[in-house]
């Protein structure tokens, strides 16, 4: 933390006071999801995604290989290209949403106007309600199992107030092939833990999109001076005599980190992104749901 956390974090081996700080939390962060979902749903229509639907969605060129019958003839004769008439999907679909409850999660600089925690809590159910209008399943591994309901969001935040699992990664077993899940985490756990978990699930036929949420301070490492460092995970201490002389390894790392997922989930034909806690939440919905709408990600510099 930075990798690691600073001393204003709390014990959080307390699980019961966890659990009530949840609970008392997650109505707000229902409000503020709908909020959010109200600003930025404006013109859209459900996830526009190529299927078996009847609905028309748009033309687009032939494609060697691609079936023949698809082609529109009289969109063709209008000019010198062959087209295609693609049609939008219109089967409901499961998604699941997962926001990782590991101690780290609650990390909240001076910097940031609200902790990790309540970032991924507040995008997952705002997905959960953007989802849910356009009659997509929506289940939550462990906690509720996939539903299709209007209040799905509202039905979500009442299951994690009673009922959250521990564990840093979703329990798999309910994950079906062509399946999608949405994992919003800060990433902080063993690389390779993380690597080999996407790996068992996206071999399996589950598209993924993983979201590396980062408090400003632990991608910037701004201290200075002597600090203490604590790990919110095992309690360890790390004391720094002159915290500004780690600044630059220290940033090496966690950017090579970051990338090092990014190339493993474009690998896996996953979709990867970076959210920081002091960038608005509906940035990464907006960007959150064009990757749940197979919208090609535009190749440019990483973040």
């Amino acid at each position: 933390m930075p990798v690691g956390s600073t001393v204003e974090l709390t014990n959080a081996s307390d699980a019961l006071v966890r659990a009530r700080q949840r609970a008392v939390l997650l109505p707000d962060l229902l409000v503020e999801a709908r909020r959010i979902v109200s600003t930025v749903i404006a013109g859209w229509h459900g996830r526009r995604r190529r299927g078996i639907g009847e609905n028309f969605w748009q033309f687009r060129p032939f494609v060697e290989g691609e079936q023949v019958s698809r082609i529109d003839w009289r969109r063709s004769a209008r000019d010198d290209h062959v087209y295609l008439r693609d049609r939008e999907w219109e089967a409901a679909h499961t998604v699941w949403l997962w926001a990782d409850p590991s101690s780290s999660m609650r990390y909240q600089s001076g910097a940031a106007p609200v902790s990790k925690e309540s970032r991924a809590l507040v995008l997952v159910l705002a997905l959960a309600e953007l989802l849910s209008r356009s009659g997509e399943r929506i289940g939550y591994p462990g906690v509720i199992e996939p539903i299709a309901a209007r209040n799905a969001a509202e039905r979500l935040a009442a299951a994690l107030m009673n009922d959250r699992p521990a564990h840093h990664f979703p329990p798999d077993d309910r994950l079906r092939r062509f399946s999608e899940i949405v994992i919003v985490s800060d990433c902080l756990d063993p690389l390779d833990d993380i690597l080999a978990f996407v790996d068992r699930i996206g071999r399996r036929g589950i598209r993924g999109h993983l979201v590396m949420v980062a408090d400003p301070a632990e991608e910037t490492f701004p201290y200075a001076g002597r600090t203490e460092f604590r790990d919110p995970e095992g309690g360890g201490r790390l004391t720094a005599g002159r915290a500004e002389t780690l600044r630059d390894e220290y940033t090496e790392l966690y950017k090579a980190r970051r990338d090092i997922l990014s190339d493993h989930c474009r690998r896996l034909g996953w979709s990867f992104l970076f959210h920081r806690t002091d960038r608005l939440a509906s940035e990464a919905l907006v960007a959150l749901h064009s990757r749940l709408s197979g919208v090609p990600q535009v190749a440019g510099p990483r973040p």
